[in-house]
């Protein structure tokens, strides 16, 4: 960008220039105006538009000029995109912004909630769409756009983002495609997602933190994020990357190509006009920690739980943080499994070994035939117990079937039905629970308490931190309730495998050995022994 497009240096030359200088200024910039019809601010701004990454995050504090990104981008870039609001009425902001970058709304239809027009000769179709139910995703399949824009994208579920994405593509050869997501920092929990999907610009635990602007590759394996080296191809071979191998010998779905991925922060000081306009002021007005988040773009501050949140996000980062991995795992007390077969869910399986947690066991559910569903999973169970280990198995569903091969093989296992009623009540003897369900998760809170004396350590993992923290509560007549199963799914985009999983392995209950053991014991005993 020239000096005679950064807005401050022409204002200062604007207030020293002469009449005859200021009227070759409006000449100039008239010029520019017929080739540009909107240029990007010098500084983040540019930046986040200049960046090569199919992937960039940009955002930060309140007013950084990332709604008028998604505008210009979507104007002069792209030939068709698709803007992404959390509730379509809310794109109005950029509608009116489109319409004072174009003069008029010519070409837009409300009806359609699309916007047609040319810009450099080049037609441009833009698409508004709301995110809000639980399935609005499924309308944007199969649709391509070369440009996807999610505005606050951390108030939109990650599982529809993630959806709706993979059909960003173009067929023509010299169109770039490109995803632009723009946010402040979330407020809630559900928002937290996007911390982990930039983590290493936005998590400052990250191993491996990235500067701003600088390109990651990242590519999906077994539905988590995993980051490479670079965008090198490559094939998975014997469960390990494979980079040196003959592309005609695996078909082309086999074959993994990274993408890149990149954050660029936005400040408000880097929008010139709102800071002309006095709106640090206001955002300096701000509540406590809304300032920091909107003024600062604090991506650590003030994010709170959901009052109903059955396990305080705190407290299972502080159990993740205990978290190290172990050669010598000592006794393995548990193991906890919740079974999938032949769908999109997993079959997840965690080990106890006292108060530490093992890395989970993860089988996609296409991987396990429903016909073989019994005897696959309890096989599963079966080779990676160890100590004579109590399962502790889902039974609803596919559960039953796995059950009955561990009965058969005579292997010790508690059949949890969720649905039935409780006895128990919480460690304070204060409330009774509405169901197993409800018990087997708040027992879980219980274990990750940071008052508990003996304080847990469990993997720290995205996809068992969302599930851990999306559990909600109620208090009824019949006790403490739990949110339904299928509710849970709607909020998360998918099934909490992971999160129930690791509440049934810490399930305690005793070892049929050990009860051998005291039985015989008592029979050994000899009561008249000590009589004179």
């Amino acid at each position: 960008m020239t000096p005679l497009t950064d807005p401050a240096y022409l204002d200062a030359l604007w207030e020293v220039a002469t009449p005859e200088e200021r009227d070759e200024i409006r000449r100039l910039l008239d010029n520019d105006l017929s080739h540009h019809i909107w240029r990007a601010q010098v500084g983040r701004q540019s930046e986040a538009a200049d960046s090569l990454a199919f992937v960039t995050g940009y955002g930060g504090s309140a007013g950084g000029g990332k709604s008028d990104l998604i505008c210009g981008l979507s104007l002069t870039d792209h030939q068709r995109s698709a803007i992404f609001r959390r509730e379509k009425t809310q794109t109005e902001g950029i509608i009116q912004r489109l319409t004072e970058v174009l003069g008029s709304t010519d070409g837009y239809n409300s009806q359609k909630s699309s916007w047609r027009t040319t810009v450099a000769n080049v037609p441009r179709l833009i698409e508004f769409a709301g995110l809000d139910g639980p399935s609005d995703h499924q309308k944007w399949q199969g649709r391509p756009h070369d440009g996807k824009f999610y505005d606050e994208v951390t108030e939109q579920r990650e599982h529809q983002v993630r959806f709706t994405m993979g059909w960003t593509r173009s067929s023509d050869p010299n169109q770039r495609c490109r995803v632009l997501m723009t946010f402040n920092p979330p407020t809630t929990a559900e928002g937290r997602w996007v911390i982990s999907y930039f983590g290493p610009w936005l998590d400052d635990k990250h191993p491996n933190p990235a500067k701003p602007g600088e390109l990651r590759w990242f590519t999906t394996i077994k539905g988590a994020d995993v980051e490479c080296a670079d965008d090198r191809p490559f094939v998975i071979f014997r469960g390990e990357p494979l980079y040196d191998f003959d592309p005609s010998e695996f078909s082309p779905e086999k074959i993994i190509r990274p993408r890149s991925r990149t954050f660029i922060p936005s400040r408000v000081t880097d929008n010139y006009f709102y800071v002309r306009s006095g709106y640090i002021e206001t955002l300096q007005s701000l509540p406590e920690p809304l300032r920091s988040q909107m003024l600062e773009g604090d991506f650590l501050a003030g994010v709170e739980d959901d009052p109903w949140q059955v396990i305080p996000t705190a407290w299972i980062d502080d159990a993740m943080a205990r978290w190290q991995p172990r050669e010598a795992k000592g006794v393995m007390d548990s193991l906890g499994a919740d079974i999938a077969a032949g769908g999109k869910d997993n079959m997840v399986v965690y080990a106890r070994h006292g108060t530490w947690f093992d890395l989970p066991i993860t089988i996609p559910g296409r991987e396990i035939p429903q016909e073989r569903a019994g005897p696959i999973a309890a096989g599963h169970i079966i080779t990676n117990r160890r100590d004579r280990a109590v399962a502790h198995v889902d039974v609803i569903g596919w559960g039953l079937a796995c059950c009955n091969f561990l009965t058969a093989n005579e292997i010790q296992h508690v059949a949890v039905n969720f649905a039935n009623g409780s006895n128990e009540r919480t460690a304070d003897g204060s409330l009774g629970f509405h169901n197993m369900r409800a018990q087997v998760i708040w027992r879980m809170r219980e274990t990750l308490d940071p008052t508990n004396p003996n304080p847990a350590a469990i993997p720290n993992l995205p996809r068992l931190r969302a599930d851990l923290a999306s559990y909600r509560w109620q208090l009824r007549p019949t006790g403490i309730f739990i949110m339904p199963k299928e509710e849970q799914k709607l909020k998360l985009g998918h099934s909490p495998d992971d999160g129930d999983a690791i509440c049934l392995a810490n399930m305690a209950t005793m070892k049929q050995a050990v009860f051998e053991e005291m039985v015989a014991q008592a029979n050994d005993y000899d009561r008249y022994g000590e009589l004179p």
